[in-house]
């Protein structure tokens, strides 16, 4: 049988916060253990550089990422888990695919329009300042990602679906150029179903915005982040709406149906600020307690990550190198003999 295949990359810059794991970590686990899928999870640690020059903080995101998505159950004996550095065929890829790339295609990337704009509303005389090839020639590389696996499927979110499209681009021209179905046509899957989760101002939960939750925080700084979540001046008895609180939401995304209805009827009936604070807190605690004491002896055993890593590597590798060989020979770089 030829299972689905699907390919999820984790950009290594930050640390995982609870809006990551409501979004993206969670239904990847899932599809991790489902026997008809073929999962490729990989840490973008290359794409990584365009953001942050910064080594230290690349390496320890790194660490931390993988350790987040191990102490949270990926099944790494069904999933492919591996490091995108790890795996050369991709650099080397990514090159052939620039080759037959319309530099046009680039012009038109979201990041990049968005890095012209902002400098010509800085009146910059030079409308690429700052901007590096890395930014610029991005969406080619996350091609490559995708290629290399030939991946039926991409979950993105909204803001990504024109890389998709790019892949299908450059994987078709790639086709019709060297005369092959050398490449399938991804298909990005985007699922509104998935909750966006608020972060401690109201405001969508990301890094960009320092009003994250980070998933594996002590207990003591746990309870403190979400004693900051905001709320509004309603008082203690008074009728509060669920569906506009980032507390609520919060909850609902990690408690089950019947748990949630229960806390939503508190909402109706006047709980308490503080009250409905030590509720998600106790509940959030509950919930991350064995995965955050599994995390902790991941990041005390680096060692076992990495054997873990490198064996993702080796199975990923195990196809990209021989169909970088028939990549190679069908572009003229194949071996004499």
């Amino acid at each position: 049988m030829n299972k689905t295949r699907v390919l999820t990359g984790i950009t290594t810059t930050g640390t995982p916060h609870l809006g990551n794991y409501v979004g993206a970590i969670k239904p990847a686990i899932a599809a991790s253990q489902d026997p008809n899928v073929q999962s490729f999870y990989f840490l973008a640690d290359l794409h990584a550089l365009i953001k942050c020059q910064d080594p230290k903080r690349v390496q320890e995101s790194r660490l931390e990422i993988a350790a987040t998505w191990l102490a949270l159950g990926l099944d790494t004996d069904n999933a492919i888990f591996y490091r995108q550095s790890d795996i050369p065929e991709i650099p080397e890829l990514t090159w052939m695919l620039s080759c037959v790339c319309a530099k046009g295609l680039m012009n038109r990337a979201h990041a990049y329009k968005a890095a012209v704009a902002d400098n010509e509303t800085a009146g910059s005389p030079d409308p690429d300042k700052g901007i590096t090839m890395g930014l610029f020639g991005y969406p080619v590389l996350m091609a490559a990602d995708i290629l290399m696996f030939n991946a039926h499927k991409v979950p993105v979110g909204r803001d990504q679906i024109q890389h998709i499209e790019m892949a299908r681009d450059i994987g078709g021209r790639f086709n019709h150029l060297y005369k092959g179905q050398f490449f399938t046509q991804p298909e990005a899957v985007v699922d509104d179903k998935v909750e966006v989760l608020n972060g401690l101002d109201g405001r969508k939960m990301s890094k960009s915005y320092n009003n994250t939750i980070p998933l594996f925080v002590s207990e003591k700084k746990l309870q403190k982040l979400v004693r900051k979540i905001k709320t509004n001046s309603l008082e203690p008895g008074e009728p509060k709406d669920p569906d506009t609180c980032t507390l609520f939401q919060i909850y609902s995304a990690f408690a089950s149906a019947e748990d949630t209805a229960d806390l939503r009827r508190e909402y109706e009936n006047g709980i308490g600020w503080g009250v409905a604070k030590d509720r998600v807190f106790e509940y959030l605690n509950a919930h991350l307690r064995e995965p955050r004491e599994r995390y902790q002896a991941l990041m005390e055993d680096p060692g076992h990550i990495e054997q873990v890593l490198a064996k993702g590597a080796e199975r990923a590798r195990a196809e990209a190198a021989p169909f970088m060989d028939r990549l190679r020979e069908a572009a003229g770089l194949g071996r004499f003999v």
